[in-house]
């Protein structure tokens, strides 16, 4: 039986989503320059950076079987509004003086563990209220509003610092968590939430949603190196920041992220128009390629234009490989494994972020140290070899038929 869309809704849900995302730039912006400008140490960026992921993946698991579980809708909305506390800790402690790293750190970790009941509840919404044929322009939306954070956020933050201080960014975040879930709260009330005949232990949700990733080859290759993906990837966002603010002030770093984020809105709104109808493996490894390429030369030169030209590049590779990955695992897995199945997906592919996270801000500072140069300079150098490390994954990538074979798989 085909499924009835539900596009409208989803638009609703995704503006929500777009708006939190704005908010969400301005608070990751602000606190990265007040950090640096606090320690000087791209480390200490770094573990502000950490601590806000780590939540995310480690309940990414539970969080995936609770969507299964219960009202995704609900969940959305409390994760959502929830994570607004830990922003709020900040900006309190912040109106008592300068805010210790220590406390940012319980800021922000707090905000991400409520915001990890939100991801794998928002990817399956998107499976309840769409067709398989609408799944690719959907992903081409989702992209477009998370790369908001990277669009927008930056350069208005950089407009606000200059006008004012971080305690600003932080109230417009903590406002900017309503309209989601508001916006869930309406889409909620005209779809019925699945209900289980026969509800099994969270054990056994957990084990089903692990054979439904792990019993297709091709999609637990694609995880494994998934996992190795983010890491480079996460290498290039934890210093991007270090390595501009070397050498140009807040308000340059803004404009500078925001064209770099440029690229992501070009191919972004390219998805949303028409999407990709074939040869998503090729496309992936293309995309993934192009971007060992941006990588390596945004770190060539202390040159804001030159720094742009391949920031640029980097970013309108994303969309295209989310794009390819989102559309080959959701294929694959049946609809009423979504939840467990993404919860799932997102902590093993994302381990390379904690990685990255944890160790890159640390080499740079190391290499700077070492070779008597500026951390940013540091930075950059641990970028370049992250992005050629990033272009011999991708061609790997290809290598391997049960990957290719994903294209030709269907949800039970």
């Amino acid at each position: 039986m085909r499924k009835q869309s539900n596009f409208p809704k989803f638009l609703l849900l995704w503006v929500g989503e777009l708006i939190s995302a704005v908010g969400g730039g301005l608070t990751s912006f602000g606190l990265g320059v007040y950090v640096f400008q606090q320690t000087g140490s791209a480390a200490s960026m770094a573990l502000v950076t950490l601590l806000a992921f780590l939540p995310t993946l480690l309940l990414s698991v539970p969080a995936g079987v609770l969507a299964d579980r219960y009202d995704r809708r609900l969940l959305m909305m409390l994760g959502d509004g929830c994570s607004a506390l830990g922003i709020l800790y900040i900006l309190l402690c912040m109106t008592q003086g300068q805010a210790a790293l220590w406390q940012i750190c319980i800021g922000v970790f707090v905000s991400s563990t409520f915001s990890a009941l939100l991801e794998p509840s928002y990817r399956a919404t998107v499976t309840d209220l769409l067709t398989k044929e609408e799944y690719s322009k959907a992903s081409g939306l989702v992209s477009l509003a998370g790369s908001a954070r990277y669009l927008i956020s930056p350069v208005l933050a950089g407009a606000l610092l200059a006008a004012s201080d971080i305690k600003l960014l932080l109230i417009i975040d903590i406002c900017t968590f309503f309209p989601t879930v508001f916006a869930a709260a309406f889409v909620r009330k005209g779809i019925a939430r699945k209900v289980m005949e026969h509800q099994d232990s969270f054990m056994d949700s957990l084990r089903q949603g692990w054979q439904a990733v792990t019993g297709n080859r091709g999609i637990l290759i694609l995880i494994t190196i998934s996992a190795a993906l983010t890491c480079f990837m996460g290498t290039f966002q934890i210093l991007a920041q270090p390595l501009i603010l070397d050498f140009a002030n807040s308000t340059t770093l803004g404009i500078g992220e925001t064209v770099c984020a440029f690229g992501m809105l070009v191919s972004s709104l390219f998805l949303g128009a028409k999407g990709i109808r074939e040869g998503y493996v090729k496309k992936l490894c293309l995309s993934l390629l192009a971007a060992g390429i941006g990588m390596v030369g945004f770190g060539l030169r202390e040159n804001i234009y030159f720094i742009c030209l391949f920031g640029f590049l980097f970013f309108a590779t994303l969309p295209f490989a989310n794009n390819c990955l989102d559309y080959l695992v959701r294929v694959n897995i049946p609809d009423d494994l979504q939840g467990r199945a993404w919860g799932l997906i997102g902590f093993l592919s994302q381990i390379g972020y904690v990685v990255a996270y944890g160790a890159a801000g640390a080499m740079a500072d190391g290499i700077a140290a070492r070779f008597q140069i500026s951390v940013g300079r540091g930075a950059a150098w641990v970028i370049m070899v992250a992005g050629v490390l990033l272009g011999l994954t991708a061609l790997l990538l290809y290598s391997f038929r049960s990957v290719r074979a994903l294209e030709g798989g269907a949800k039970c």
